[in-house]
């Protein structure tokens, strides 16, 4: 299978990037975290805060409150324990997992996060976050500010920062069970994370900036982790400083610097780490993306261009401007919910639909290495939306103006039987849900100027808008549940996205709910 056609067999059908016979072996599942064997270990403080608002001025980032900011992003906050699915093997009983305040398909949670750290009250090195044990394990000592630096190809100033954070995809965690659509899943998984990442580290008052492209083999290398089963997908450094004293916005790189002489700085790290699993299934198509996506040299970094939107107003319905949401953050986390057959039809306001666009699209504002100088940050990914019993907005097909502050109408009317007929599963009833919302990106995921690395960067972005909604969602007291299993020709049908070179990523049906019934208990002191 070409690449390309195993790039468009992932959003055709979920099926059809898996083979017909593939069977899910339960018992040998991997643990959804990865556990280092014999390395020096750094337990952090399990007096977690419980209420997070925003900070006037930088917290002290001492490991103590490392640890803190570790846990609101990836620590396990939670155990829930509900039926085992139809499509899993009933003689396990129910259910268990481990959840954190972050969703992930199937609740696999296929990344992990390494921190560079530099805090007079640990060791200067790099770091795994074990968050099964809540502690930092240290994987090598010492001071690689230069070496990281040449690896993001000169574009910030490593030594100004207390971190970077290297967030990773290990690909058998989730392949196990989706075989190839793994690969999709992966880059939406590490997208909603980096977005958790990122509102953590505002309420922090940290700065942050998150960079897609570095040399990838030099990174990976520094951590001590093997390509072909794990590699890093965004370095994310962060300062107590403001920012524009330590990062450059433009790729003024000099050189061709490439990973393999930066390799060379380094011994190669050899640790053992342990994932249960028994037998590990070949994922080729994995291994094959993730190589025709690195970048071996700093020449190959690039801008991505805006993209424009041409459309007619005259049918627009202006949106009414409201505040930025303001919010207990642990307490949102705590509270986000995603609805199956819970969904309760009742009215939404004009109001509340203003908000939940307004604030999830200002997340897409964030720094990173695709923008150039003074270019419209939000320009790859748009949102659309079917809106039904919303008061004050006609029942219609939307797109969502974010410049503007307003809707964009495409097709009036209600459209709920025409979304439910699309979904490959009868798991949620959209005849009881007022918002449907679809993240849209372009057909060609910037093929020309990222490659095949702009589907994964495509798709992370698509996660950190996914993230933004729910939380936004359980802040207006609604609930969200991203979907892929949809029609995707339906969707851009009925917004006409073709003629625009767009298409549809991820559905995400938004509103009120009742709760499910479930034994949960909270992971804290």
């Amino acid at each position: 299978m070409s690449l390309e056609t195993f790039l468009r067999s992932l959003h055709v059908d979920a099926n059809e990037s898996r083979p017909q016979d593939w069977e899910v072996d339960w018992d040998d599942a991997p643990l959804p975290y990865k556990l280092y064997r014999r390395l020096p270990v750094f337990p952090l403080s399990l007096e977690i805060p419980l209420s997070l608002y925003r900070n006037r001025s930088p917290a002290n980032p001492d490991l103590t409150t490392i640890g803190h900011f570790l846990w609101h992003v990836y620590g396990l906050t939670r155990l829930s324990q509900y039926p085992a699915a139809h499509s899993m093997n009933q003689k396990l009983g129910p259910l268990q997992m481990y959840r954190r305040f972050v969703p992930s398909g199937g609740g696999l949670y296929p990344n992990e996060l390494y921190v560079y750290l530099k805090t007079a009250d640990s060791p200067l090195g790099v770091y795994h976050y074990d968050a099964a044990h809540h502690r930092l394990v240290l994987l090598r000592e010492g001071n690689f500010d230069a070496y990281l630096n040449q690896a993001l190809g000169s574009r910030c100033e490593i030594s100004g920062c207390f971190a970077a954070v290297l967030v990773s995809v290990m690909f058998w965690k989730n392949f196990y069970k989706y075989n190839n659509f793994a690969y999709r899943l992966q880059g939406l998984d590490t997208g909603v994370m980096i977005a958790q990442l990122l509102e953590v580290t505002r309420q922090y008052g940290y700065e942050s900036r998150v960079y897609f492209q570095f040399l990838d083999r030099a990174v990976n290398h520094l951590l001590g982790i093997s390509d072909r089963d794990e590699s890093v997908y965004a370095v994310i450094p962060l300062s107590t400083k403001p920012m524009t004293s330590w990062l450059h916005n433009g790729i003024d790189v000099v050189g061709e610097n490439s990973a393999v002489q930066l390799c060379r700085e380094l011994p190669e790290l050899r640790h053992e780490s342990f994932e249960r699993s028994l037998k590990v299934k070949a994922y080729p198509m994995l291994t094959q993306m993730n190589e025709a996506s690195m970048l071996d040299s700093i020449g190959s970094f690039r801008h991505v261009g805006e993209t424009k939107h041409v459309e007619s107003r005259l049918q627009s319905v202006y949106m009414p401007h409201v505040k930025r949401l303001s919010y207990d953050l642990t307490s949102i986390c705590q509270n986000r919910y995603s609805p199956e057959s819970d969904f309760v039809l009742s009215k939404v306001t004009h109001s509340e639909v203003a908000a939940l666009l307004q604030q999830a699209m200002a997340s897409l504002s964030y720094y990173n290495d695709l923008n150039a100088p003074n270019e419209n940050h939000a320009a790859r990914i748009s949102l659309y939306c079917c809106l039904y019993n919303v008061e004050g907005i006609p029942d219609g097909a939307y797109r969502y103006d974010s410049t503007a502050h307003l809707l964009c109408r495409v097709r009036p009317g209600d459209h709920r039987l025409r979304l439910q007929l699309g979904m490959s599963m009868n798991n949620v009833n959209l005849f009881q849900v007022p918002i449907c919302l679809h993240v849209v990106s372009a057909q060609d995921y910037n093929k020309s100027v990222l490659g095949y690395r702009g589907y994964r960067i495509q798709q992370m972005e698509a996660g950190i808008l996914v993230q933004n909604l729910l939380l936004a969602a359980s802040t207006v007291d609604m609930g969200g549940r991203p979907l892929l299993g949809f029609n995707t020709a339906i969707c851009d049908e009925l917004y006409k996205l073709a003629e625009h070179g767009k298409t549809s990523l991820i559905q995400i049906p938004i509103g009120p709910h009742r709760q499910r019934p479930r034994l949960e208990g909270g992971l804290h002191s």
